[in-house]
């Protein structure tokens, strides 16, 4: 790529490559809504027209009400993509049932996300898969930081062997402010352009360790709360992610350190290991880790409430003395009875390989959280990651 993107070449060089590859062939494409699988299928559309079979796989990692939304966007002019939904959430939940490691999960995503695939394209007759893969996704995965569900040939798996079809990846050598440019040269309306990005195996991922289907129903109430009330602060992803409540070490050299860095006592700190771990990375690689939470109270026995230099010193601090740690969260509320704790994450990015932490006001954290808390009454706390990437990555697996 050069410097100075051209868009519109761009999109006539693709579409002539796209109508070359597949000919008089079919096409499939599993669009999520996002703007990289939309990009993808308006480009191929263009290319060889009905031949493209669109369809959107109900996995049951959605949020409220996406599937219905996707399919009127997408359905609608400017688009007008034909699109079809495909409910397979029994398939998706019974495929990932008692799995609680982060890679074994994306790895059984992957393997029915493109088991359905081939069984559609085999129905419907199609020879090519389109993705819509983007650079980051390879760079990620081929750089064993995490497993992306659309990545197959650029790890050696053979998708003709495999699955029964060629894959086209019309915006594999674009960066995600690259694809939006794409996009809103092609027309699509903002809901699609300036989404932000949802990962393709979608809440499965954000439903750390093992995911039972009430764990899943709170994230989705907790996602819609998030989404709300932080649209406004100017981040490129924000999100909620859920944990068991459940802890594997609290106390000791970590909490007299934080207590050390926010310049409070010790008995007003408390900080705490989760069970389950997250991804990070560590020297260009994929680090699995663990997620300290941190909580503390002012003398009133408040939620301390921390500016943002002090939250920066508090992460940078702790995780150069802690590698082990790949995620560190801050409590903003919470009760005392529950199962589960939500932590939100809020990133600024251009490309999606670095990001730091978006700087939310701390009254739009306590509003959201207080959202949170009303909508999921099984969450006991609700925390912000407070970590830049690298050390972690935006998502927890």
């Amino acid at each position: 790529m050069s410097e100075v993107f051209d868009v519109e070449a761009f999109v006539e060089r693709q579409v002539e490559e796209i109508r070359r590859a597949v000919g008089d062939a079919k096409a499939l494409i599993a669009v999520s809504g996002g703007v990289d699988s939309t990009t993808s299928a308006v480009l191929t559309h263009r290319a060889i027209g009905d031949n493209l079979i669109c369809v959107f796989i109900d996995d049951n990692f959605m949020r409220l009400g996406e599937p219905q939304r996707v399919k009127r966007i997408l359905s609608s002019p400017p688009l007008g993509l034909p699109v079809k939904v495909l409910d397979e959430r029994e398939r998706f939940m019974e495929a990932l049932r008692g799995l609680r490691d982060a890679e074994e999960k994306r790895k059984a995503f992957r393997e029915t996300f493109y088991r359905v695939l081939g069984e559609t394209a085999e129905r419907e007759g199609c020879t090519y898969l389109v993705q819509g893969t983007i650079k980051a996704d390879i760079v990620e995965t081929v750089g064993g930081i995490k497993t992306q569900h659309n990545i197959l040939e650029q790890i050696g798996i053979d998708p003709v062997e495999r699955f029964g079809f060629k894959v086209i990846e019309p915006v594999k050598a674009l960066y995600k402010h690259q694809v939006r440019e794409v996009a809103r040269y092609l027309g699509a309306p903002p809901e699609v352009s300036e989404r932000q990005p949802f990962p393709g195996p979608g809440l499965s991922v954000r439903v750390v360790g093992e995911i039972r289907a009430e764990k899943l129903e709170e994230l989705k109430r907790a996602t819609a709360a998030v989404e709300e009330g932080l649209k406004g602060i100017g981040a490129a992803q924000y999100f909620a992610a859920i944990f068991d409540e459940a802890y594997e070490e609290e106390g000791g050299e970590v909490q007299e350190e934080a207590a050390s860095i926010l310049g409070i006592p010790a008995t007003r700190v408390r900080a705490r290991t989760l069970r389950d771990r997250g991804t990070g990375i560590f020297e260009g690689r994929r680090a699995y880790g663990s997620v300290l939470t941190v909580s503390a109270e002012d003398p009133q026995g408040r939620t301390l409430e921390l500016e943002w230099g002090r939250m920066r010193r508090l992460q940078s601090a702790l995780q150069e003395r802690h590698r082990e740690f790949t995620h560190i969260l801050y409590r903003i509320d919470g009760r005392e009875e529950g199962d589960y704790l939500i932590a939100v994450r809020a990133v600024k990015t251009k490309d999606f390989i670095t990001a730091e932490v978006a700087e939310a006001p701390w009254s739009l954290l306590k509003a959201t959280a207080a959202e949170i808390l009303e909508a999921c009454p099984k969450v006991s706390g609700v925390y912000f990651d407070i970590t830049p990437k690298p050390p972690a990555t935006i998502e927890f697996e």
